[in-house]
């Protein structure tokens, strides 16, 4: 693989993963999901709106599970072809920080995703099946984790 090529990618993989993880940060704050104070900027304390995902417009709902969906699958395979990775991921406590996201995100998106009405209810099916994939990649992306980071070196 690319990695045993060119051993210098692991510096831009450590490099990258900061990214990575705002995307989870940018998808929690779109969701008013974000601890206060967790935020390095500054929040406007006028004209501030409580927007939360059973309240937001449904085009923004579909663009933050689509959003999602491709951000999980991607990862997810990116592990899955490249396992040696997990050990940079872990050094940014990776492990943690998706738990994290899912534990605030998931209920709530699952929640807004039932409790909204459909003009179309294929619109329903559809947010319903990808927020489903994105939850089952999110678990399947930290087994591949935690057996690369734990269990693999307990075994050898």
């Amino acid at each position: 693989n690319i990695f045993t090529q060119q051993p210098s990618y692991f510096s831009d993989l450590d490099e990258t993963l900061p990214t990575v993880l705002q995307v989870f940060n940018n998808i929690l704050t779109k969701c008013g999901l974000q601890c206060e104070g967790a935020s390095a900027e500054p929040q406007k304390l006028e004209g501030r709106v409580n927007v939360t995902p059973g309240n937001m417009p449904l085009q923004e709902l579909k663009d933050i599970v689509l959003y999602l969906c491709d951000t999980c699958t991607t990862l997810w395979a990116f592990l899955d072809v490249f396992p040696l990775a997990c050990q940079t991921f872990q050094k940014h406590e990776f492990c943690y920080r998706l738990a994290s996201f899912y534990e605030l995100a998931i209920p709530e998106l699952e929640s807004a995703i039932k409790k909204r009405h459909y003009e179309d209810n294929s619109v329903l099916a559809d947010l319903w099946r990808r927020i489903s994939h994105s939850r089952k990649k999110m678990i399947e992306a930290f087994h591949i984790l935690i057996n690369q980071v734990c269990l693999q070196p307990i075994l050898e």
